[in-house]
Formats: C-alpha cells, sequence, structure tokens
C-alpha cells in the first residue's frame, strides 16, 4: 500500500510539473491510473486532497488557478520548484559529514546517508581528511535507545500534540501525560523532551526513558506558543541540572562517580573511603543523584537530601 501511494504520489507531482496550463480535477482523475480506479466522486476527492497535501509538506510548490468558465486547476511550476545552486564550502560540507557519521548508528542514518548522497550530487566538496573519521579510534555517536524518539521527533517537526504514559521518578506508576512537543535535546548522554504539557498548563521537560508505552500523535494545533530554540535549549538546561543556583555538599564513596567529580568546584578526602564534594546545584541535581545509588549520600541542603530521599523510597517500591 505504501508503494502505491509513492507511486500515484509520483504520478501526480509529474503531471503537476509537466503541464503548461493548470490542470482541473477532472482532467487529473482521467490521466493517473488510481485516481481512475477510485470508485465514487468522494473517495476521488478525499484521495486527490490528502494527495496535494502531502506533495506539499514534501516541498512541492502547488498553484491553486481559477480560469475564465469558474473552474478550478492546478500545476506546479518548474522555476517555483528548483532549487538554487548549493555553495558550501570544504568546511561547511565536512561540518555535514560529521554530523551524518553522528547520526550513523541511530534510526536517522538512512535519512541522514541520502540527504549527504544528495548534497555530494549536487556539487557539495568532499570533507577533509582532518575531519574524516572513518579510521579514526574514536568516533561520535549520539546513542539513541528509546523507542519514543522517533515518533517524538517527528511530533516535533510536524507541530502534532501526543499523549503518553509517564512514570517520574518519584513515583511507582507511570502516568498519562498530554503534551506538545518543542524540541529533543540530548544532555549528559539522556535525551529530553521540552515542550507543553496541557495538564498542568506549563512548559515541562520529560526525560524519554521514563516514557513508557506507546507515544500517540493526537489532531489539532497548538494551544500554546512554542518559543525560540535558545528558551527551549535553557528549559532543558535547567530542568537537566545544568543551571547552577545554589551550592550541594556530598559524599562520594571514592573510586565512584566521575562524573559527578568533573562538576565538582572542590573534592577533599574524608577518610573511610569516601570524598566530600562541593557541586553546583540546580533543578534535576536529586535525579541525578539517586542514579547513582548507595554511592553518594547528601549532606546539605536538606531540602535535596529529602528529595532524595524521596526517589530512592519510591525506586524500592518499585
Amino acid at each position: 500500500m505504501a508503494i502505491a501511494k509513492a507511486e500515484r504520489l509520483m504520478n501526480l507531482a509529474l503531471c503537476l510539473l509537466g503541464t503548461r496550463r493548470p490542470l482541473s480535477k477532472r482532467e487529473l482523475r482521467g490521466s493517473i491510473e488510481a485516481y481512475m480506479e477510485a470508485g465514487t466522486d468522494d473517495s476521488f476527492n478525499r484521495m486527490f486532497e490528502r494527495d496535494k497535501d502531502d506533495l506539499r509538506e514534501l516541498g512541492l510548490v502547488i498553484e491553486t488557478v481559477e480560469n475564465l468558465d469558474g473552474e478550478t486547476g492546478y500545476l506546479a511550476r518548474r522555476d517555483s520548484n528548483r532549487l538554487p545552486p548549493i555553495t558550501l564550502d570544504a568546511e561547511e560540507a565536512a561540518a555535514l559529514g560529521l554530523a551524518a557519521k553522528v547520526w550513523s548508528q541511530a534510526r536517522l542514518a538512512g535519512a541522514a546517508s541520502g540527504a549527504l548522497q544528495k548534497l555530494r550530487a549536487a556539487g557539495m566538496p568532499e570533507a577533509e581528511d582532518a575531519y574524516d573519521t572513518q579510521h579514526s579510534a574514536l568516533e561520535p555517536r549520539i546513542p539513541v535507545h528509546e523507542a519514543a524518539f522517533e515518533p517524538l521527533m517527528l511530533a516535533c517537526r510536524d507541530r502534532r500534540p501526543v499523549t503518553f504514559d509517564y512514570r517520574k521518578a518519584t513515583a511507582a506508576r507511570p502516568e498519562p501525560r498530554q503534551v506538545e512537543p518543542w524540541t529533543l535535546e540530548c544532555w549528559r548522554g539522556h535525551w529530553y523532551l521540552a515542550g507543553w504539557d496541557r495538564d498542568r498548563g506549563a512548559e515541562r521537560v520529560f526525560r524519554l526513558s521514563r516514557i513508557t508505552g506507546k507515544v500517540r500523535s493526537r489532531a489539532g494545533a497548538f494551544t500554546a506558543p512554542v518559543p525560540d530554540a535558545v528558551t527551549v535549549r535553557e528549559t532543558v538546561e535547567s530542568w537537566a541540572g545544568e543551571t547552577a543556583t545554589r551550592s550541594a555538599r556530598i559524599r562520594l564513596k571514592a573510586g565512584s562517580g566521575y562524573p559527578l567529580r568533573a562538576r565538582a568546584t572542590s573534592v577533599r578526602d574524608a577518610g573511610e573511603g569516601w570524598d566530600e564534594l562541593e557541586i553546583p546545584y540546580g533543578h534535576g541535581l536529586d535525579a541525578w543523584l539517586v542514579e547513582f545509588g548507595p554511592d553518594v549520600v547528601v549532606l546539605e541542603p536538606a531540602d535535596l537530601r529529602a528529595d532524595v530521599v524521596d526517589r530512592l523510597r519510591a525506586v524500592a517500591k518499585g
């Protein structure tokens, strides 16, 4: 069925690009086999409108023209659908090549590779050896293990509301969420979704690893304005614990917690196999500390210690 639809879209695009005058629905129905086989006028009209919207979403500029008899016609002018010349220097081409390598083990590998091939066919220069990681011992990777990543990425792109079940770190069971997704951000090896939570009437950030079950799309438009990318990034940064507003003092077992040590402003030997660290304290630090289990003990502030204890108790309850 997917192949049949792709063929139908291709035939419609060729008809609209190949004509010198607007073609009416009647003429298009008589030119495309799939439309001829439509049982009724209503089924043909629904099919044609969907196909026209799909082609426009893919980037084809389709004009609607009304002739002297009042009949509506459609065409896609070649000059309106021709891409401008691609002018990339070697450094820009290298950046694109590196980006494609980053996605090479994610579910976007096919799309990244296809886009790169099209750009090279259009004259994009090859990357310099300095950026070539083909034979390097270290290669950039963006890990994407969560099943929710792809449907959420598409929902962000298409501005479609979604619903999913989400388990907070302090909750034993997941809860349904209705979200208008804005963007996905990778922070400290974890993927986060930033968006508008309809039930709570506020912006929220969700860690993809805590999304359970399927992500389902919902019809309708967004009800809240989408902020610019900088604002969203700052929101993700804050909820991921990167925006420091206070300082936390913790005990960390010697030889463990290297990500925490990397963020610490001071480290001293506390004796008996423990170190004492000062760490910039922002929203989300409690969730991060829980990941280190018994290797971390929060000394202060008291509210952070209480939050960590609550999260550990919730995990212990299952």
